[in-house]
């Protein structure tokens, strides 16, 4: 018997650009280079698909961050689009619904641009299928996914499908909407689908058992990844490169590669502070990010220090808080106890009715008493 004739292609999986999106804490320096750098992914990403010998690019879903975003940002969007060599395939997510004020008529008319407005089989290249769910409406109340795929049968063709949603559960709240990870794999092993492109999570990850089931995550961070606990997002700001290689209807052979293209970074960091030298060693930390600009820096710290530990470490903070895209305190989880050496209250010149409520208030363990006594030492300091 003759072997079976192979296909192979290699296309890019991304999502979740979320173009439009805002983050308040960036202020009014950093809020329109954010908003930009979303708009710049299309082209970055554009730029890995050519690099990597992609011959199309998925986009599966919550390419912008809602259906009413300003003629300036639309008209950036297609300004970037029309620079595209490649299909560029668009499934709705639940941010951009193909509802009637659907963002997606404003670039279906793009050259190379394709917007996948129902779940039947299309040829985005000879012998190369995509099936779509898209979302219709702002939220589901069944499986999209499934919904697609059910009626197909097993191809010789490569097959892939594009989603958007949760394929496990986080909780155990049952949602109707949730994409079926039994089915899906089912339905990669029998050939019926190749792999199942998905948005959504904005972490870059494989789902499943099969290794064909992955969230691109978003193009740029969106929020904090937690270093402490390696939580939130802890793998955005990349871009998936994946290649197919299918023999008749056996199951496809699929390899997945993760490239960053993000130029933003959100971290969440906590540390213990009981020293000058933590002191000093989380500062370090903070001097070590290359493009402050861009990075977004959530933090908490945890100890015991003394007044000019605390006054030192407030200094710095202040001055590197100028060369942050955003550095600030998380009030929540903030615990770090000023606790004044002998001899540090009296260089304060603190007296009377000042210097009796700083010791009542340090002698009183909750929350409000320590911020009181945060704030009446700043004021000592600044007066003496």
């Amino acid at each position: 018997m003759l072997p079976v004739k192979g296909m192979k292609t290699t296309f890019l999986h991304t999502s979740d650009f979320q173009i439009g999106m805002s983050r308040w804490r960036l202020g009014e320096e950093a809020s329109p280079r954010f908003a930009l750098d979303r708009i710049l992914a299309i082209r970055r990403v554009h730029e890995l698909a050519k690099a990597q010998g992609c011959e199309f690019i998925v986009v599966a879903g919550d390419f912008f961050d809602a259906n009413s975003l300003s003629l300036q940002t639309i008209n950036r969007v297609k300004a970037e689009l029309e620079k595209l060599s490649m299909p560029a395939v668009f499934v709705a997510g639940n941010h951009d619904p193909l509802t009637a004020d659907s963002m997606y008529s404003h670039i279906e008319a793009i050259e190379h641009v394709i917007v996948a407005r129902d779940n039947q089989a299309f040829e985005v290249l000879p012998g190369v299928e995509i099936v779509a769910a898209p979302y219709m409406a702002k939220s589901s109340d069944r499986d999209l996914v499934a919904e697609a795929i059910e009626p197909l049968e097993p191809t010789g063709n490569i097959r892939i499908a594009v989603g958007h949603g949760q394929a496990e559960s986080r909780s155990n709240e049952i949602r109707l909407d949730q994409i079926s990870l039994d089915l899906v794999e089912k339905n990669i092993a029998q050939g019926v689908i190749d792999y199942l492109a998905l948005g959504d999570t904005h972490s870059a990850q494989p789902v499943g058992s099969s290794g064909k089931v992955w969230f691109s995550g978003s193009p740029e961070p969106t929020d904090y990844h937690v270093l402490h606990t390696n939580g939130g997002e802890n793998n955005s700001g990349n871009a998936l490169v994946v290649e197919v290689e299918k023999h008749g209807e056996q199951e496809a052979e699929v390899s997945v590669a993760t490239h960053r293209v993000g130029t933003w970074i959100f971290h969440d960091i906590h540390q213990n502070v009981n020293s000058l030298e933590d002191a000093e060693a989380f500062i370090n930390q903070l001097e070590q990010y290359e493009d402050k600009y861009n990075t977004a820096i959530r933090y908490s710290l945890e100890g015991v220090v003394d007044l000019s530990t605390s006054q030192w470490l407030e200094e710095r903070l202040h001055t590197l808080e100028n060369t942050f895209a955003c550095l600030y305190s998380h009030e929540r989880t903030m615990d770090l106890i000023v606790q004044p050496q002998e001899g540090e209250i009296e260089n304060l010149g603190l007296s009377g009715f000042a210097r009796e409520a700083l010791k009542e208030l340090q002698e009183r363990d909750d929350e409000t008493a320590r911020d009181a006594a945060k704030l009446l030492l700043r004021l000592g300091r600044n007066a003496s």
